[in-house]
């Protein structure tokens, strides 16, 4: 299988040592350690945010020197936080991860994670479970080749967390790279594979 996600010696000082990663696509990777081992630094190295270090390559594109608009389209980043400062309905939440307004994607989003009574709301006054919905929405809504998640079935509800765990299923299925930090490993059984990161480097 050729590799759609490629990097490079990346890595974060004192955080993550240098790593190479190769993911293909339709794979659904999980990405497991205790706590504080480094999934978080991995993704964000991935990601190309903080002072990641390192080379990563997407269908043969160099992040580093793509344009912001284009890189949406390339990779998509959903951080474990889910405080939202912002007093912005939903919908536009979502509308804020594409490059330009399409409101038939958002509207597909918004049914898709059963968001239409809550579409119109302000997000700072969405629970955490349904800010977590919305922003997942937000990361898919460029129909990015690689998403990289960071913890993103934390504080949904067992049905909800199967659910969200379908669709990441199908979305792996379209052809897409889906990196997953993951806490539950009795959830493994859903992933391709798996990637071991503890005390700040990939082990296994």
């Amino acid at each position: 299988m050729t590799s759609l996600l490629v990097a490079s010696g990346i890595g974060m000082p004192g955080r993550l040592q240098l790593a190479d990663v190769q993911v293909g696509p339709g794979e659904l990777v999980a990405v497991i350690g205790p706590n504080g081992g480094g999934k978080t630094s991995l993704l964000r190295a991935l990601a190309r945010v903080d002072d990641a270090t390192g080379l990563v390559w997407i269908n043969g594109e160099d992040v580093d020197e793509t344009p912001a608009a284009r890189r949406r389209g390339l990779l998509s980043f959903l951080p474990a936080a889910r405080d939202v400062p912002w007093s912005i309905a939903a919908r536009d939440v979502i509308a804020l991860g594409l490059n330009h307004p399409d409101p038939g994607r958002v509207s597909e989003l918004i049914e898709l994670l059963d968001l239409t009574v809550l579409a119109d709301r302000t997000i700072d006054r969405l629970s955490t479970g349904e800010r977590a919905r919305v922003l997942l929405g937000r990361a898919l809504a460029a129909r990015p080749r690689v998403l990289l998640l960071d913890e993103p079935l934390s504080n949904l509800d067992p049905a909800w967390t199967l659910r969200i765990l379908a669709l990441l299923e199908e979305t792996a299925g379209s052809g897409c790279a889906v990196l997953v930090a993951l806490h539950d490993l009795h959830l493994l059984g859903r992933f391709s594979r798996a990637l071991l990161v503890s005390e700040g480097r990939v082990v296994a």
